[in-house]
């Protein structure tokens, strides 16, 4: 004989079985949808790890040949990082690298060219910030001021403003456009760290141009 223990579990199981039979399935798919969410991701950390480990070893190959002049081995290898690993931070770091050694040979179209696919490329805005930077540099070489301008639009991290407002402001100056450069090279001024000595370079541009930035005035006997 049954007894009032037995009834309630009976019911309870019934219970069971009607929640399981609605819902069970939609709770297998949950667990398995979450359970290989879980094991893609750690399948994509482990390839993410591989693809570290491969593109240090040819990175290393960039700066072999960037230390020892090989120009052939050089392209080479950063072509190999860009077409196999062009989203790892060792790419982004090649291509600076690349567009440093380029333009100390006077391979200045070679250093614009690997600043641009760092520019393009970069998945880190740091790295993006800098290749940016470094090709208005390169573009003002080639006195392509317009050019170099629109490289420093859009966003910048923060950090980087002073240093946006201070190429903007050698532009300027070299479209003889002074006003304009006085505005740019006050921002960075300002926004600059007063222990950094870069801040110091840019009061001296600030001096040259008329303008103690400490007084916001013109400085005496400067140009005018």
């Amino acid at each position: 004989m049954a007894t009032p223990l037995d009834l309630q579990e009976q019911e309870q199981l019934e219970e069971l079985k009607h929640f399981w039979k609605k819902y069970g399935n939609l709770i297998t798919w949950v667990l398995l949808i979450v359970f290989g969410a879980l094991a893609a991701w750690n399948v994509y950390n482990y390839w993410q790890r591989g693809q570290a480990v491969k593109a240090s070893v040819l990175y290393d190959s960039v700066e072999s040949a960037a230390e020892s002049g090989d120009m052939t081995l050089l392209a080479r290898s950063f072509d190999d990082m860009k077409s196999r690993f062009g989203r790892t931070t060792y790419a982004q770091q090649s291509g600076l690298l690349v567009a440093k050694t380029l333009d100390a040979k006077g391979n200045i179209e070679g250093a614009k060219a690997a600043l641009a696919w760092v520019a393009d490329h970069a998945s880190d805005e740091g790295y993006q910030a800098i290749a940016k930077l470094r090709l208005a540099a390169v573009l003002m070489e080639l006195k392509a001021y317009d050019e170099a301008r629109k490289q420093l639009e859009g966003s910048f991290p923060a950090q980087f403003a002073p240093l946006v407002a201070d190429r903007l402001g050698d532009i300027d100056v070299l479209q003889g456009k002074k006003a304009e450069a006085v505005v740019e090279y006050r921002k960075a001024y300002q926004g600059l760290d007063p222990q950094l000595q870069y801040r110091r370079m840019v009061e001296v541009k600030l001096n040259a141009l008329g303008v103690d930035p400490q007084a916001a005035t013109p400085a005496a006997g400067g140009s005018q």
